[in-house]
């Protein structure tokens, strides 16, 4: 990595900020009300959980980033050998793709109010399907030009989410404001209390977790690491806070005020939600239609940047032009389908499962492999392109956590850090007894 190429503070704080002040946020907040959040879990349980994604950024992404700087495909590659890495790369990128493609979602519902009532038929929290051709076409226009933009390359990247991060903000809070006022309480807390007899299917814990594990992939997992490696120092992974409380806490709580609103003076069933398009049209007008379109957009351009490089890293000979421009068709067509976003919740819970227990390999490698007797980079050492430990340790964790999540039931956000955990502990496990075997069979 020159030293030319790399970028101070500010080109972080406003990249978080913009990534993270997002149009899934529209989306998060309204889904925290249908499953019954109490106002202690959302006031307290989002800033404890923010606090330990930021921490985490800070003292594992970003300290590797700046150490190595290298991409996490590179990375990979010097542990896994770059046959393992392109089946990691093909899960990594989709999994981005349909992450980015929900963000399409949120960002198609403010194109509805720009036309006449009934044009563009909007999605529920029950949607799946497409609901018709005018949100397919919508869909398509949006994912078009997120995909130009993350053409760009990262610089142009950052500098959007630089720009539209402030004003994005304001917006949020300005939903907030005009809702407590029709509401006629400043009351939060009572607000965000659910009526005596709700469901509720998401704890304290819950909400810890889901905002600490929400970008299990880009921290713990290190997908970072193909951003904060042109950062100048490791201190830029406090920029990860600008995101953490802007976006995922105050965003998030201004975003579930608007869908209350709706239940308490529209009859909104809960369960069935309303397309934030709507809500954000109906609270601040033209302006908030922009922001949930162009929120989508900031969040959605590094992430089919990542996504770009995920799928760089698998087709050989593939440039950096066409993996973004498969990346965005891919985000595309999942766009066009709601489900991805009405399940967001569960989502982001499987996508950081089966991710970032990459990322406990990489920690092992980088802080504790020469403690521990392990070799640093294996796959480079040994010329070997497929590291069968890396494989076992990744997906034997995986495999355990997703029987938990579809058999037992147990909530996805909490599976990253015990998958993360178990993969570390067994990929040391492993490497040892590869290197006394790869020893006996020597002798």
């Amino acid at each position: 990595m020159p030293a030319k190429a790399l970028k101070g503070p500010s080109a972080f704080w406003g990249m978080y900020a913009g990534e993270h002040t997002a149009g899934t946020e529209f989306m998060i907040g309204p889904l925290f009300v249908k499953w019954g959040a109490d106002a202690f879990s959302l006031i307290v349980g989002l800033l404890l959980g923010n606090l330990l994604a930021v921490l985490t950024w800070r003292y594992l992404t970003a300290t590797i980033a700046c150490d190595e700087r290298l991409t996490l495909y590179y990375k990979m590659e010097k542990i896994a050998g770059s046959g393992l890495v392109k089946l990691y790369n093909l899960a990594n990128g989709l999994l981005f793709c349909f992450l980015a493609g929900s963000m399409i979602t949120v960002s198609a519902t403010a194109v509805g109010p720009f036309f006449p009532p009934g044009t563009i038929e909007m999605p529920t929290f029950q949607s799946t399907m497409p609901t018709g051709p005018a949100w397919i076409i919508s869909c398509v226009a949006i994912g078009v030009a997120m995909t130009l933009v993350a053409l760009k390359g990262y610089g142009v990247v950052a500098q959007v989410g630089h720009y539209a991060a402030p004003w994005m903000f304001l917006v949020f809070v300005a939903c907030a404001l005009v809702t407590l006022g029709r509401l006629g309480t400043v009351d939060i807390w009572a607000l965000l209390t659910p009526p005596a007899g709700a469901p509720r299917t998401i704890s304290f814990l819950g909400i810890v977790f889901f905002s600490w594990f929400c970008n299990a992939a880009m921290h713990i997992g290190m997908a970072d690491l193909s951003v904060l490696r042109f950062a100048k120092k490791p201190s830029a992974g406090w920029a990860s806070a600008s995101g953490m409380f802007l976006g995922h806490y105050v965003a998030w709580i201004c975003a579930a005020l608007l869908l209350i609103y709706w239940v308490r003076q529209h009859g909104v069933d809960p369960q069935v939600g309303k397309d934030p398009g709507t809500m954000v049209n109906d609270a601040v007008g033209w302006a908030g239609l922009i922001c949930v379109i162009i929120a989508g957009w900031t969040t959605a351009n590094p992430t089919i940047y990542r996504a770009g490089l995920a799928f760089q890293g698998m087709i050989p000979g593939i440039s950096r032009t066409g993996a973004t421009l498969l990346a965005g068709g891919l985000c595309i067509a999942a766009g066009i389908f709601p489900a991805f976003a009405m399940n967001l919740l569960d989502f982001v819970g499987i996508y950081g499962t089966i991710l970032a227990p990459i990322g406990g390999i990489i920690v092992v490698d980088h802080f504790f492999a020469d403690a521990v007797g392990i070799p640093r980079d294996p796959a480079e050492r040994s010329g070997s392109a497929f590291n069968l430990v890396v494989l076992v340790a990744w997906l034997v964790p995986v495999a355990v956590a997703m029987w938990l999540y579809k058999t037992q039931g147990v909530f996805a956000s909490y599976l990253p850090l015990p998958c993360a955990i178990a993969c570390g502990l067994l990929y040391i496990i492993l490497s040892k007894l590869a290197a006394r075997d790869s020893i006996a069979v020597r002798a």
